[in-house]
C-alpha cells in the first residue's frame, strides 16, 4: 500500500470517520485548516497557504462541487505528505497549487497528493463494502451510482476503480 494510501486511512481512522460521503471541509476544520473559496484563472484549482499561525486552502469558486471536494482533499494531502514549496511574499508562507498540471499527474508531489485525495475521499474498505451491498446491471450505473452517493465526479470514480481493480481500464461514459 502507498505512503498516500496509508495517510488517507490513518487520516480518517484518526477522526472517526466511517461513512460515505466522506467530506473533506470537514476534516479540513477538524485539522484547523481555514477553507476559503475564491475566484481563481480557469486552469487553477486551488492552494495551501501554510502560514506561521493559520493554514488556509483555497478553492476556486467557479468549480463544480465534486471538483472543490477533490481539490480540498489534494490540498489536505499535501499538507499531511509534502513540506510546501517556499514562495517569496511580504511574510513566510508554503505554497502548494492545485492547477492545470496537477491532474497530469507528472510532479511526484501532485501524484500523491492526487492518490491521496481519491483514498480520502473514497476510501477502499468504504468502497467495497458499499458495493458489495448494492446491485449494478451494469459497470457503468456502478461508475454512476458510486459517483452520487460518494458526491464525486463519475471520472474520479471510474479511475478509482480501476485502481483498485475492479475494471482493468476505465469504463465508457457518455
Amino acid at each position: 500500500m502507498a505512503r498516500a494510501d496509508v495517510a488517507a486511512r490513518q487520516l480518517l481512522d484518526e477522526g472517526g470517520w466511517t461513512s460515505l460521503p466522506i467530506d473533506p471541509q470537514d476534516i479540513a476544520e477538524a485539522l484547523g485548516v481555514v477553507v476559503v473559496e475564491a475566484p481563481m484563472s480557469s486552469d487553477m484549482s486551488g492552494m495551501l497557504v501554510r502560514e506561521p499561525t493559520r493554514i488556509v486552502i483555497g478553492v476556486n469558486n467557479d468549480h463544480s462541487p465534486s471538483r472543490q471536494r477533490f481539490t480540498i482533499a489534494h490540498e489536505i494531502g499535501h499538507l499531511r505528505l509534502h513540506k510546501g514549496r517556499s514562495m517569496i511574499m511580504d511574510s513566510d508562507v508554503r505554497v502548494n497549487f492545485r492547477d492545470n498540471a496537477s491532474s497530469l499527474a507528472t510532479d511526484r508531489e501532485e501524484i500523491e497528493a492526487n492518490r491521496f485525495a481519491a483514498a480520502l475521499l473514497m476510501p477502499e474498505h468504504m468502497v467495497r463494502s458499499w458495493i458489495a451491498a448494492e446491485s449494478f446491471d451494469s459497470a457503468k450505473e456502478l461508475v454512476e451510482q458510486l459517483a452520487v452517493n460518494l458526491k464525486a465526479s463519475r471520472q474520479a470514480v471510474n479511475f478509482r476503480l480501476v485502481n483498485l481493480g475492479f475494471f482493468p481500464t476505465p469504463v465508457e461514459l457518455d
